[in-house]
């Protein structure tokens, strides 16, 4: 195997190792018998985190208020996908905030803890992900401190955005999206528009740039949208002669440079269909 796949076996060994580890743990034990922290007591930390450090009650995107700054001749594929994902991202708030204020009141003994309860509390204190919001969240297999800051980085484009909301972001960090399908077909929908050309007999064609997002020489986009976030596992991308390469010894992943995703008609039999 590859150096690089090598470790990336090891890795994935020693980190079910040390979970077998940790589930073995007793969880009752308190910090002064030398047996780390309790369930309660990690989730009471882990709270006051969300509250200080993520604030995301506080941190809420008020879709009307956006939909009021948007002309309504400005509204278009664009915009309507950016409000979707302003509003799943408010419903997976919600439901993290509820579900963390109700074990708040159990602990406080004003709410009777459930077998829900538990399971969450469970989850917070392995570093997992709860099903409860994974269930409502993104696909991800980080850790529940690496998913948090993935989801902060999530709600910050779109508060980003919402400044703007007539507008899409120069470069939009599209694994930063719930449903990065639904933003590519927007690209599509732009298109058919300005060419009078059927949705279905489109393609997304995708132009590697040679430029990072954070380069302020990146050139204006001409069609389509520029993305950024993409990541080449088990190769790297060679800007210098734009293609893949194999990956450099200790570095499993590439991030590609930023990409031009256009609409382009779809070719068939080896003729474009303008049909």
């Amino acid at each position: 195997m590859h150096p690089n796949a090598e470790i990336d076996f090891r890795t994935t060994q020693c980190v079910q190792l040390f979970r077998l580890l940790q589930e073995i743990q007793p969880r009752d034990s308190g910090g002064d018998g030398g047996g780390g922290e309790t369930v309660q007591e990690k989730v009471q930390a882990f709270m006051q985190k969300v509250n200080d450090d993520y604030s995301l009650d506080s941190n809420k995107l008020n879709v009307e208020e956006i939909i009021s700054r948007i002309q309504d001749d400005s509204r278009g594929p664009y915009q309507n996908s950016f409000l979707q994902e302003c509003e799943v991202m408010n419903f997976l708030i919600k439901t993290i905030v509820e579900s963390l204020r109700d074990v708040d009141l159990a602990f406080k003994g004003e709410l009777t803890m459930t077998e829900n309860m538990e399971t969450l509390m469970n989850a917070i204190f392995f570093n997992s992900i709860p099903a409860t919001w994974s269930k409502y969240a993104f696909p991800s297999t980080r850790g529940l401190g690496s998913w948090l800051d993935n989801l902060k980085h999530r709600l910050d484009q779109l508060n980003l955005w919402k400044d703007n909301p007539q507008a899409i972001p120069g470069v939009t960090f599209i694994n930063r999206l719930f449903n990065p399908q639904s933003f590519l077909t927007a690209t599509k929908q732009v298109y058919s528009k300005e060419k009078q050309a059927e949705l279905n007999k489109l393609n997304i064609q995708t132009d590697v740039l040679k430029k990072l997002y954070w380069e302020t020489d990146l050139p204006p986009v001409k069609e389509g949208a520029y993305v950024f976030g993409l990541q080449v596992e088990g190769a790297r991308w060679d800007p210098a002669v734009g293609q893949l390469e194999e990956s450099f010894p200790k570095k499993p992943f590439s991030v590609m440079p930023v990409v031009n995703c256009r609409s382009v008609p779809l070719i068939t039999d080896g003729k474009v269909d303008l049909t």
